[in-house]
């Protein structure tokens, strides 16, 4: 059971949530802020008090006042008219964890909204009720209103969601769960949905997913560096102690794992005296992406732990606050630098890929071809990737930069945040299929060297391609081999060092 407070939720327990299924709780100690703080609401309200958010219009209409008897209705209205995004639907873990991580916001205490709201939210997750929420509409800033708002309209018996696999009305699912709709009170719909939980949710997928695909690039890369009988030199640990980045670092010692033993590798001037950057350079560049990853990992980790609705609730100085924590910047700019990284190491794989299939950069038979000439062998392989590394080009082009006032010019400056995270899970898609391309043609490679000169690791990752995609014999399509270890790469957790 992970038990949410607000303050503590971190990455391992996320992926435990969404892999493991493993259920939710509201913390025992976080309860008395989340009643403080609708306590004070409520008493605001009693008090005449205008607030923003509790009894005015939203954005431009904030000077609007709202009478009492109307800011129930205020606040279904806000999440009927706010539920107009466009585009395909969420995946399921990013939406489980939209789920989580507005209930955990909730939980913190800074929202003045209802215990039975958090639990509903919860409910869902638990039990599986996950509402269909277009991917396309957020602009980044005043939170991710469309599509948190999609979320919300199944807790009020609106809108859609998936139940056991089907598309029920939201209503119905939630009967069928067991569950039960919720009627709003004043605050309740504005902190459902002025928040950073889509990009967030996004951001945390492509981190968890780019991570991993990070990781098994070195061991793709070590069998590539074996196929071309590369030099061993460049990453002994004295090249890297005088430029002492930790990850460029580590990254060198994992290789030299990967190959430990290996029959292939050679030393300087054995074979050739240097080899091409995409292989010497392997340590600085997936080093330099390991950087990045840290530097998204600690930007969402604060932000998953974040009170980013507006207004916030004070109960301890008795104050409601208008700021601006639903402003995406800091993620909009953590997914740009994601994607920017994910796209170089599909980048350098793809270079790599062509000195596998170029018999003008290797002694092995052109384009890994068994019978060359009569057959093209992995010849294409190698224009797929270049043609998925070009995409990731123009997808890397920073969302973060972009900006286009809403509401009449009252929210004049936007992150669009929530469509930096979706290129970065595109970037990621196309780049899985790199490195899976790069796996194959290296596979293939070590047929023609002898796969029992390889290193005991690299074996290994010889040995799980070769489970699933056969050597290839005669020319045929690639395609299903491709998908499939691009699959392979996406939910393997195959511990190869």
């Amino acid at each position: 059971m992970i038990h949410i407070d607000g303050n503590s939720l971190t990455l391992c327990e996320i992926e435990r949530v969404l892999y493991d299924k493993e259920q939710v709780a509201v913390a025992e100690e976080a309860i008395k802020g989340i009643l403080d703080a609708r306590s004070l609401v409520e008493r605001k309200l009693k008090e005449g008090k205008i607030v923003y958010g509790i009894n005015t219009g939203f954005g431009k209409l904030s000077e609007t006042t709202i009478s009492n008897e109307h800011v129930r209705d205020l606040q279904v209205n806000l999440i009927r008219s706010h539920a107009c995004g466009v585009g395909e639907p969420f995946s399921e873990p990013i939406t489980r964890l939209m789920l989580l991580l507005r209930a955990n916001a909730l939980a913190k205490g800074y929202s003045g909204i209802r215990m039975e709201l958090i639990q509903l939210l919860i409910d869902c997750l638990n039990h599986g009720v996950h509402p269909v929420i277009p991917s396309k509409g957020s602009l980044g800033a005043s939170g991710d209103l469309a599509p948190l708002s999609h979320l919300a309209l199944v807790l009020i018996g609106e809108g859609e969601a998936i139940y056991q696999g089907r598309r029920y009305p939201g209503m119905v699912a939630l009967q069928k769960a067991g569950l039960k709709a919720i009627e709003l009170e004043a605050k309740e719909g504005l902190a459902l949905i002025n928040g950073t939980q889509a990009m967030a949710a996004s951001g945390v997928i492509a981190y968890i997913e780019g991570k991993r695909l990070a990781d098994f690039a070195d061991g793709i890369a070590s069998l590539t560096l074996e196929s071309l009988r590369g030099v061993l030199d460049p990453f002994l640990p004295m090249t890297h102690e005088v430029r002492p980045f930790k990850e460029q670092q580590d990254v060198a010692k994992r290789i030299c794992a990967y190959v430990d033993g290996s029959g292939l590798m050679t030393r300087q001037g054995e074979v050739r005296i240097q080899d091409a950057y995409s292989l010497r350079c392997i340590p600085q560049v997936h080093g330099a992406i390991q950087q990045v990853l840290s530097y998204v990992e600690d930007k969402l980790t604060i932000e998953i732990n974040a009170a980013t609705d507006n207004p916030l609730i004070f109960p301890e100085t008795d104050q409601v606050i208008s700021g601006g924590n639903f402003h995406g910047q800091p993620l909009a700019f953590a997914m740009d630098f994601l994607g920017i990284a994910i796209s170089e190491l599909a980048n350098i794989s793809e270079r790599r890929i062509e000195r596998l299939v170029n018999p003008q950069l290797n002694d092995l038979p052109p384009f890994l071809s068994a019978n060359p000439g009569l057959e093209s062998g992995l010849m294409i392989t190698q224009y797929v990737a270049a043609s998925l590394v070009s995409e990731n080009k123009v997808l890397a082009h920073p969302s973060s930069v972009d900006s286009i006032p809403s509401s009449a010019n009252q929210e004049d400056h936007v992150s669009m945040g929530a469509t930096a995270a979706r290129h970065a899970l595109s970037i990621l898609e196309n780049a899985r299929k790199v490195l899976a391309i790069e796996w194959i043609c290296a596979a293939q490679a070590a047929d023609f060297r002898g796969m029992e000169k390889l290193a005991p690791k690299t074996r290994k990752l010889y040995d799980y391609v070769r489970k699933r995609v056969a050597y290839a014999a005669s020319d045929r399509s690639f395609s299903f081999d491709i998908d499939k270890m691009a699959n392979e790469l996406k939910h393997c957790r195959e511990p190869f060092l």
